[in-house]
């Protein structure tokens, strides 16, 4: 396979998109072309080749992925569906890796597959999957479970901002968590990977943790709060959230439950010691030292 040069990013405005974007473009391996929907407000650097585009039209996504090696796509929750229009252009102007918006929790593990929030996802992979066997498509999905500085910072993986984080089911349980950043590097580690990468899912992880080593990390930056710690069970808040889903809420909130169980649940493969893909793809795990920098920068100490 071919080396990767001309790479388009979908979705290069948001929370991850815009890192990988930006490391993308500072690697200096690759002539990154942006991706973002006819009439958006989205900016890019000076100099950025900006596409806009129809994204349920074939044909306009055709002409914008012309001439392209690869494809990343950071498109958040409302926009995944709409990747096997993707697929399909992607396959019409003969791109040779597609990265889809995945970043997230094992779906090579059966359980999380069925988990509710992950509907679109798992739908998605099956397109690409099926497409890969029969067209010259080829992908990588990229499993990094919970992200370390987003999680902190949309009070996630736990509320550092205040005085009264939430821990589930006694905190001890360890999850693997990526930073954004790692995330960015990863993609660029499998463009330098293709055939080892090729038609699978990928692991990173930057540390394993708990929440409870979380908060212990929260507490050392800010001695001088109160810590008043809510315990609540992962059962009660899914079950909570089954109870939703059955009378129509489909709502952000309705589904946050499921991805706790997807990155706490031992059963539903959020802890990927053993498996990780660091190695091939040039990615060091953190120290603590540095995981606590990174917490440490939610903290607030006054």
């Amino acid at each position: 396979m071919s080396n990767i040069k001309n790479v388009v990013i979908i979705g290069a405005s948001g929370s991850l998109g815009s890192v990988v974007f930006e490391k993308l473009v500072a690697s200096g391996k690759f002539h990154v072309r942006a991706l973002k929907r006819v009439g958006s407000s989205s900016k890019f650097p000076a100099g950025t080749e900006v596409v806009e585009v129809d994204f349920d039209s074939l044909d306009s996504l055709k002409s914008a992925l012309a001439g392209q090696d690869a494809l990343v796509s950071t498109v958040s929750s409302g926009g995944l569906e709409s990747q096997k229009t993707l697929i399909d252009a992607a396959i019409a102007t003969g791109v040779k890796r597609f990265i889809p918006s995945e970043f997230g929790s094992n779906l090579d593990n059966p359980n999380a597959r069925k988990l509710p929030v992950y509907g679109h996802k798992v739908a998605v992979q099956e397109y690409l999957i099926e497409k890969a066997r029969t067209t010259g498509i080829t992908y990588t999905l990229v499993y990094n479970s919970a992200f370390l500085d987003w999680g902190l910072k949309h009070k996630f993986i736990l509320d550092v901002s205040g005085d009264k984080p939430t821990i589930i089911d006694g905190g001890n349980r360890p999850f693997s968590t990526t930073t954004l950043s790692t995330v960015a590097d990863a993609v660029i580690g499998v463009f330098g990977h293709l055939e080892e990468t090729k038609n699978r899912g990928v692991y990173i992880q930057d540390a394993v943790i708990t929440q409870n080593q979380l908060l212990e990390m929260a507490k050392k930056a800010a001695p001088n709060r109160s810590w008043d710690v809510m315990h609540v069970k992962l059962d009660d808040l899914t079950a909570e959230a089954d109870a939703k889903l059955t009378k129509g809420d489909y709502s952000m909130q309705t589904f946050v439950p499921y991805l706790y169980r997807a990155v706490l649940d031992p059963a539903y493969g959020g802890n990927f010691t053993g498996k990780t893909d660091n190695e091939l793809l040039g990615i060091k795990e953190m120290s603590e030292a540095e995981v606590f920098e990174v917490a440490k920068s939610f903290v607030y100490t006054t």
